[in-house]
C-alpha cells in the first residue's frame, strides 16, 4: 500500500524528520499519483529500475507493487532508515546521485530511471546521467514544469536551449503528464510534469565529438541574442557555415541538434 498524507506525517514524526528545502524534498503524498507514474514507466516483474531521491518511499512502493526490481539512491542518511522500514524489498544505496559509483549501483544490466527528482538538481542530474551512465536507457522523471518544457523543447521555440540540445543528442523526450502541487508534502509553489526520455537505439543523434559539439552550443547560447556568425566568430569560419548549410544570421535557438552536428563537423574539417 502506498503512502497517504497521514502516513507520511507519521513516518517523519516517528523518525524525528521533516522535509528539507535545501535538498529540494517534496514528498508525493497521493497513492493515485505514484501508481500513475509507475504505470507510465511501463515496468513490471523483474524489470530493473533505479530511483533517485526516494524520500519516504511513496513511489518506491508503487514500483515494487508492480514487481519491479528497485535500487534506490538516497543522499539523506536519516531517510535510509525510513526506507528500510517501508520498502524492505528494495535495495537502498546511500549516496549523492551526482557522485555515486554508478557501475557499482547498476551492475552491468540496463535500468529504467523512475524518480521524483529534487528540483534544485534535476536538470544537472538528467544531463549528467545521459552523458555518463549509458546503462540508464530510459527515464521517466518528475520535474518542475518549466524544466520539463526546456528538456523537450524543439528548435525555434522560446524554451529551447542547451538542455534541449543535449537531450535531443541522446534521445527522444516527451511530456507525458502534469502533476499539481496539491499531491506533495510540503506543497511546492510550482506545477510539476512527467518527462519520458528514451535513448536513441543506435547511439547519439549525430556523429562527431560531443565535447566539440557542445563547446559550440555553449558558446552560442551564452550569447543567444546574437547571430551565430557573431557569437561563434572566433570558432567558426564563414566556409564552415556554408559547408554545414547553416545561415550565419541564425540565432542559436533556431539550430537543431543535427545542425549543430554538421557545424561541428565542418569546423573540425576546416
Amino acid at each position: 500500500m502506498t503512502h497517504s498524507p497521514a502516513r507520511i506525517d507519521e513516518l517523519l514524526a516517528a523518525h524525528g524528520l521533516a522535509p528539507q528545502r535545501s535538498r529540494g524534498q517534496n514528498f508525493v503524498a497521493d497513492p493515485n499519483t505514484v501508481r500513475r507514474i509507475a504505470r507510465l514507466a511501463n515496468v513490471g516483474p523483474g524489470d530493473k529500475v533505479v530511483e533517485i531521491g526516494p524520500g519516504v518511499g511513496s513511489l518506491t512502493l508503487a514500483l515494487t507493487e508492480l514487481g519491479a526490481d528497485v535500487v534506490a539512491v538516497e543522499v539523506d542518511e536519516p531517510l535510509v532508515a525510513v526506507l528500510a522500514e517501508v520498502v524492505p524489498d528494495a535495495r537502498v544505496v546511500l549516496g549523492d546521485a551526482l557522485t555515486v559509483d554508478w557501475p557499482d549501483v547498476l551492475g552491468n544490466e540496463p535500468h529504467v530511471l523512475v524518480a521524483n527528482l529534487p528540483y534544485n538538481v534535476a536538470t544537472t542530474l538528467i544531463l549528467e546521467l545521459l552523458d555518463s551512465v549509458p546503462l540508464i536507457d530510459r527515464m521517466l522523471v518528475m520535474v518542475q514544469k518549466e524544466v520539463a518544457e526546456r528538456l523537450v523543447a524543439v528548435a525555434g521555440s522560446k524554451t529551447y536551449g542547451i538542455p534541449s540540445v543535449k537531450v535531443a543528442y541522446w534521445g527522444s523526450a516527451h511530456i507525458v503528464g502534469d502533476v499539481p502541487p496539491t499531491v506533495f508534502i510540503p506543497k511546492p509553489r510550482v506545477d510539476s510534469a512527467l518527462v519520458e526520455i528514451t535513448r536513441w537505439p543506435d547511439g547519439p543523434a549525430v556523429a562527431g565529438d560531443p565535447a566539440h559539439i557542445f563547446m559550440l552550443v555553449k558558446q552560442a547560447f551564452g550569447m543567444r541574442r546574437k547571430m551565430v556568425r557573431k557569437s561563434l566568430g572566433s570558432l567558426v569560419g564563414s566556409e564552415a557555415f556554408v559547408a554545414a548549410d547553416i545561415d550565419p544570421q541564425s540565432r542559436p535557438e533556431q539550430l537543431s541538434v543535427h545542425d549543430w552536428g554538421r557545424l561541428s563537423a565542418a569546423t573540425v574539417g576546416e
